[in-house]
């Protein structure tokens, strides 16, 4: 029940369609007898500017959850970003101080690392292989870096956007060592597919999965199907592994816990969880 109470949490994006967030926020919100909501907006790219500004004049939000076209907007939007956000080149999450200051702050990482850690594989110290370096590789490597990893490989198509994102990397983060230009998965501890190769079973693979240890943790992003053939190949190895919709429900707590709603377990998400598909 909404009510003139209630806590608006935006989730901004265009086109809306596609929206997953309210099917697993606002079940768990009503569970929970918390008076809140997440609310799609739709809003165009040329018109996001504006429309935002408008938005955190409302006294009744607490802040707002970003997707596309708008990650990258963001960040010249808000008062400070965090370091992964820094790292990531891109927003996916805004919280409305009290003293009226916007701070963003990208989860996307957090939700993989999460995943990582809960399947009880330790990071620190590890060295980790990042394939796809774009809008989700590159969260995805900020927050592996500030789990602590000593060592980490970037890969993309678009060699600028490995080299970019190094710099980024480095950074924030000194002491780590960081290489690019090479996707051979040989002699990591953990190996990321953060490309879209795998949403079509003949797709080719992302990398060779003979050169993979099979002590390595290999985790994936694609969501349309739960295995693709590299994690099914990865696992037929041996190797420990990480769906792409495990990322999706991992990273909801820290988006509860950074917004003040406290935290959830991925486990009570999907019990609550709408989302059929």
């Amino acid at each position: 029940m909404i009510s003139g109470t209630t806590t608006l949490i935006a989730h901004l994006g265009y086109p809306t369609v596609t929206f997953k967030s309210p099917l697993i926020y606002n079940p768990w919100f009503e569970k929970k007898g918390i008076d809140a909501v997440v609310v799609p907006m739709g809003v165009k790219a040329e018109d996001y500017p504006a429309f935002f500004r408008s938005l955190f004049t409302l006294t009744n939000i607490r802040g707002a959850l970003v997707t596309m076209p708008h990650k990258v907007t963001t960040i010249d939007l808000v008062d400070e970003i965090s370091p992964t956000a820094a790292v990531a080149g891109a927003v996916n999450a805004v919280l409305l101080r009290e003293d009226g200051t916007l701070v963003g702050d990208q989860f996307d990482g957090a939700g993989f690392v999460r995943g990582v850690l809960r399947k009880g594989f330790p990071l620190q110290g590890r060295k980790a292989l990042v394939v796809g370096n774009g809008g989700v590789g590159s969260p995805i490597a900020a927050s592996l870096a500030a789990e602590g990893v000593a060592e980490m490989g970037l890969f993309d198509p678009n060699a600028a956007a490995s080299e970019l994102l190094a710099q980024r990397l480095v950074t924030q983060y000194p002491r780590l060592q960081v290489t690019t230009g090479s996707k051979d998965p040989a002699g990591y501890d953990i190996v990321v597919n953060a490309t879209p190769l795998g949403m079509n079973d003949d797709d080719p693979l992302p990398m060779d999965v003979d050169r993979i240890s099979s002590t390595a943790f290999v985790g994936e992003v694609v969501m349309k199907q739960e295995f693709t053939p590299f994690l099914r190949a990865a696992r037929e190895k041996g190797c420990q592994v990480q769906v792409g919709k495990d990322m999706l429900f991992e990273m909801i707590p820290a988006y509860l816990e950074f917004f003040g709603f406290g935290t959830a377990t991925p486990e009570e998400l999907r019990a609550v969880s709408l989302v059929r598909d």
